[in-house]
């Protein structure tokens, strides 16, 4: 069974779901769209937000037709100010992963509402233009954002190369050295969350070698009780920083 999450309404019944039964729940979701042309002009926004859709991410990889992402260099497009105007009229939260440097700062500038970064990890580990740097972590933790850390090699052990570079050297610690990074500069384990991108455009050759399935993500509230973070923080980071944000971000009913 699979339920589409709308609104607060929808993740309390999901919750209470989950808190009688976990074996037999539903599987929630709330859905997100990564690179925004799929919405053809920004007033089409509000449709899509009829048909359930409640994050965005102005682009993906090069340039988009609101925004410029990985790989690509430049500021928000005419129609990307316009759409984030639309967005917060709203209620979407905006999601900033795969935004370049420029697109990123000016859309935290105009943009008033919820966001997050889905997923995405830290430059200052693993240099490269997909990764947030330090500035942009702490405008996102100054802004109540949540960032969710990346299970793929390349965005977790600096020069790594496709095809080339093997795993032998990429573990889940590597991806806690993310969240701890995240959480230093917050001060607090408020903000960093699990974010994997383990969605199919890769296989167990470019994640860390002692993940084989989603089921291995258990193996990190070990990896951060070593670290020294309390069952608290652990809870909130492996799935209460997500929660937080969305009670906070979808509407009511």
């Amino acid at each position: 069974q699979i339920r589409l999450i709308r609104n607060r309404s929808d993740l309390a019944a999901w919750r209470a779901a989950w808190g009688a039964d976990p074996a037999g729940a539903p599987f929630g979701f709330v859905l997100l769209m990564e690179g925004a042309d799929p919405i053809v002009e920004p007033e089409q926004a509000r449709l899509w937000w009829e048909d359930g859709l409640r994050a965005v991410g102005l682009a993906h990889y090069g340039p988009s037709s609101y925004a410029f992402g990985t790989a690509s260099a430049g500021p928000l497009t005419a129609k990307g100010r316009d759409l984030l105007k639309v967005m917060d009229e709203v209620g979407m939260i905006q999601d900033v992963s795969h935004l370049t440097d420029e697109s990123f700062h000016e859309a935290l500038d105009r943009f008033n509402g919820p966001i997050l970064a889905s997923h995405s990890n830290c430059r200052a580990l693993v240099p490269g233009d997909r990764q947030l740097d330090d500035a942009m972590i702490e405008r996102m933790i100054e802004r109540g954002g949540v960032i969710g850390a990346v299970m793929d090699a390349w965005m977790l052990e600096p020069n790594w190369e496709r095809g080339v570079t093997t795993n032998e050297r990429v573990t889940l610690a590597n991806v806690v050295d993310q969240i701890d990074h995240v959480c230093q500069l917050a001060g607090n384990a408020r903000h960093a969350a699990i974010g994997t991108d383990l969605d199919g455009g890769y296989g167990t050759e470019q994640t860390p070698h002692d993940l084989d399935t989603i089921a291995d993500l258990q193996k990190i509230p070990d990896l951060l009780r070593g670290r020294g973070y309390g069952e608290a923080d652990i809870a909130a980071i492996m799935h209460g920083n997500w929660l937080r944000l969305l009670e906070g971000a979808l509407p009511a009913g």
